[in-house]
């Protein structure tokens, strides 16, 4: 009896190993170099292309959903060097004024957009372990929604809160300045946030079906 309790649970765990690598898997033209490099480049110019268009409208982007996506689809690796390629031209080159000359801002935004890749294809390994978790079907299902949501919402005010921080050390270091500085610019993160989280709720999973549809 205990050894077919065994063989049972051993059957199953291989079944979800084979589940878990069959959602991991999204294409075969991913594991072909080349056009991963490419799909990577298109990755991170998409990024700055987005993020030039958006630019003079106030905390509106999505700049941070095109990493977010990229790090999905490609992997931690490869999304990491998406938020990083992209980061760096995007801020180096603003239209409304590069962090350059604020150094530790321009390497705190370097830092966030490069970890919110990577945080991409750390989440793309959480949902290939759960059942609910079908990319070529329908993602709008509320386990997905709401932990895409949260996701968003979480990137978004860090970003925020932290470039506020470090830009206003600029000037002054005393925790009341700062306090100040954020506040004062409350309406325009708030934007921000509702902006980030819809875009992850109704577009991002929308992009990752039709890009694993295209990709099959």
């Amino acid at each position: 009896m205990e050894l077919e309790n065994s063989d049972l649970k051993g059957e199953m765990e291989v079944s979800i190993f084979k589940k878990a690598t069959e959602r991991e898997n999204i294409s075969t033209w991913l594991e072909k170099p080349t056009f991963k490099i490419a799909i990577l480049s298109t990755f991170a110019a998409l990024a700055v292309v987005f993020g030039y268009m958006l630019a003079f409208i106030p905390n509106i982007e999505i700049f941070t959903l095109t990493v977010f996506l990229s790090g999905f689809i490609l992997g931690k690796k490869e999304g990491l060097i998406v938020g990083l390629l992209s980061s760096m031209i995007f801020t180096f080159f603003n239209p409304i004024g590069s962090s350059v000359v604020a150094l530790p801002l321009f390497l705190y935004q370097i830092a966030h957009y490069s970890l919110t890749g990577l945080l991409g294809g750390f989440l793309r390994q959480y949902f290939n372990k759960r059942e609910y978790f079908k990319p070529k079907d329908d993602l709008y299902i509320f386990p997905i929604l709401v932990i895409l949501g949260l996701t968003g919402a979480l990137i978004t005010f860090f970003y925020d809160i932290l470039s506020t921080f470090f830009g206003a050390m600029l000037f002054s270091q005393s925790v009341e300045y700062f306090l100040t500085t954020y506040l004062s610019g409350i309406i325009f993160t708030t934007i921000h946030l509702i902006g980030n989280v819809l875009g992850f709720i109704f577009i991002l999973p929308g992009l990752i079906q039709l890009i694993i549809k295209l990709l099959d």
